[in-house]
């Protein structure tokens, strides 16, 4: 879910039906604020949840991994590269793809690292969950598919990820879409007592330091990804299917190791590697990051998540935020698909 935050997350109860979120454009930060002039993408519209499937998967040696992706759009099209988070998977993005393909973008959909068909090429590679890392899989997986240049777009962990290669490398990221914003992880700010609710609601973060919480979401990891999902988004309706879709992802072996490095990496319980310590030191130091972006929120996001305002100024280039209504909650792109595909081609045009 969402990364570092010092305030709690908002609590929902209850369900509704979902409507298609329209696209309330605010620009935050009125002596920053740069307005857009880009015209609304020519994007078919549809239905949350009309497409279920990406088809036959592609695989591809990358770095450390073989990285199991979806793939549409023309070959020659300028690259989208679409990031998940935790714990969903490549199925966020099924209506959102079709879209983008459909407006001529090669679009890549991976599985990070400890989903789905992505496996490590070693036995011996730790299982490292650090936030560096997945950044430099994604990069590894363009060098890959001699993808020189990308629009990145993301939500939770994938839009930390897309996030860092902004800021790291931002001559390899044409343009950011970005759900919650900045989400950058400083492990001495992890470290700082938050009110007593912020840490309530961090509360799986808890239950992972643990070696009972590791076996816990070993033994229970559907029942603990459907609890996240429902709290998360507590005004989407989604039906055994679609979490079905999207929890076999779950079923990697690397999965668990993965998820309980991270957590406990952030909060300085688990060592990362050596060799990404430079990297996680410039992370650290608030990178401000100057390609064209778009941050969207869902207007029933239940998960920890920033408040706009508070990261306006890590973005320095033509920048716009968005608060999608309609009852959208932490999983923007597959609740709220053609805002979130309508942000990408927007960005793209700045």
């Amino acid at each position: 879910m969402s990364e570092e935050i010092n305030h709690p997350r908002r609590r929902f109860l209850g369900t509704a039906a979902m409507t298609i979120a329209a696209a309330q454009f605010a620009m935050i930060g009125s002596a920053h604020a740069q307005s857009s002039t880009a015209k609304p993408a020519d994007l078919p519209t549809i239905k949350p949840g009309t497409n279920t499937s990406f088809g036959t998967l592609k695989q591809i040696d990358a770095g450390l991994l073989n990285v199991g992706y979806a793939e549409a759009g023309p070959a020659d099209g300028p690259a989208v590269i679409l990031l998940h988070g935790w714990p969903y998977d490549i199925h966020s993005f099924v209506d959102v793809a079709p879209m983008l393909a459909s407006a001529g973008y090669r679009v890549i959909v991976p599985h990070l690292r400890g989903y789905g068909t992505t496996r490590f090429l070693s036995g011996g590679t730790l299982r490292n969950g650090q936030q560096s890392v997945v950044a430099l899989d994604i990069i590894a997986l363009m060098d890959a598919l001699k993808i020189q240049k990308a629009i990145l777009a993301g939500f939770d962990w994938g839009a930390r990820t897309a996030g860092i290669i902004a800021a790291l490398w931002p001559e390899r990221c044409k343009a950011l879409v970005s759900v919650s914003g900045y989400l950058m992880t400083n492990l001495e700010d992890s470290n700082r007592p938050l009110p007593p609710k912020a840490e309530h609601d961090w509360w799986y973060q808890y239950y992972f330091a643990t070696e009972r919480g590791r076996a816990g979401y070993d033994k229970y990891r559907r029942d603990f990804a459907k609890l996240i999902w429902e709290t998360a988004s507590p005004k989407w309706y989604f039906d055994e299917a679609t979490f079905d879709r999207s929890a076999a992802s779950l079923d990697n072996p690397d999965h668990v190791g993965i998820v309980i490095h991270n957590y406990r990496w952030r909060l300085s319980l688990a060592a990362g590697e050596p060799q990404y310590e430079d990297l996680e030191k410039r992370l650290a130091a608030g990178p401000v990051i100057n390609v064209p972006t778009i941050t969207l929120e869902g207007d029933a996001n239940g998960a920890p998540h920033p408040d706009p305002a508070s990261y306006r100024n890590k973005f320095s280039g033509r920048y716009a935020h968005r608060t999608i209504d309609g009852g959208i909650g932490h999983n923007l792109p597959q609740e709220a698909p053609q805002a979130f595909a309508q942000a990408v081609v927007e960005v793209d045009g700045y």
